[in-house]
């Protein structure tokens, strides 16, 4: 598993096109939003400070979601995960392997926007809640690599893209990432609470006004991860007997 995890992620880093939505266009979405004044209700954080977190989280989803699902699709078409059947790897080993490389990638997407933030817009946190918020997206981001290995496998060569996009831009919006989710209808704030979008980004809500996130929040994650995270090995087991 050591090794189909270093070649995971060489295949990523060599994927500019990759690398810049994952890394960079976060950031740049930052710059553009976090020029507001003012705080967002409801949360007492400044709009810089939200915005941060809410584009970390962004980038993070974006790098371990769209780069698993389209990846994997496209190597059951090309028969490489034919090849990998043939070895002794158990199903969840394989998705274990995908999540793990994918949640590497996600680091940089993370602390790139953390640094433009303390740079261009003076966020000031103490030591402790840049490391914890850190840490925080980043185990976070498990839960949608493991949703992006399960897509891969639902869904084939040519539709996993619109099926990706749609899951993707769907829980980015819904889950308050682009919006603060207070804005939203009352009904659609009762649907995003329970949405793991929503609950990852209120981690690192929770971390810069020196709180303890939420057990709601982490339970949410956990099961998330679990179902998808299962649903993905399910899909794997499944996709093995049709070959």
């Amino acid at each position: 598993m050591n090794s189909l995890i270093k070649l995971e992620l060489t295949r990523a880093l060599r994927n500019r096109k990759f690398l810049f939505f994952s890394v960079i266009y976060p950031s740049v979405i930052f710059l553009l939003v976090s020029n507001q004044t003012g705080t967002v209700d409801g949360t007492g954080l400044s709009i810089a400070k939200y915005v941060m977190v809410s584009m970390a989280s962004f980038g993070a989803l974006t790098a371990v979601l769209m780069g698993n699902s389209e990846r994997i699709a496209k190597e059951r078409e090309n028969g490489w995960v034919r090849q990998l059947r043939l070895t002794p790897l158990p199903g969840r080993g394989y998705v274990l392997a995908k999540t793990a490389s994918a949640a590497v990638v996600s680091l940089p997407s993370i602390v790139v926007v953390f640094i433009v933030a303390a740079l261009v817009k003076d966020v000031r946190l103490d030591a402790w809640q840049w490391l914890a918020l850190t840490g925080a997206i980043w185990a976070g981001s498990l839960v949608f690599a493991a949703l992006g290995v399960a897509i891969g496998y639902l869904a084939s060569g040519d539709a996993v893209r619109p099926i990706t996009m749609i899951v993707y831009f769907g829980l980015s919006i819904l889950g308050g990432l682009w919006f603060p989710s207070t804005t939203f209808p009352t009904w659609l704030q009762d649907i995003a609470k329970w949405l793991p979008t929503h609950a990852y980004a209120a981690l690192g809500q929770a971390i810069e006004q020196s709180q303890s996130p939420h057990a709601k929040d982490v339970t949410l994650l956990v099961v998330y991860f679990a179902l998808f995270a299962g649903g993905a090995a399910w899909l794997y087991r499944k996709d093995t007997l049709k070959a």
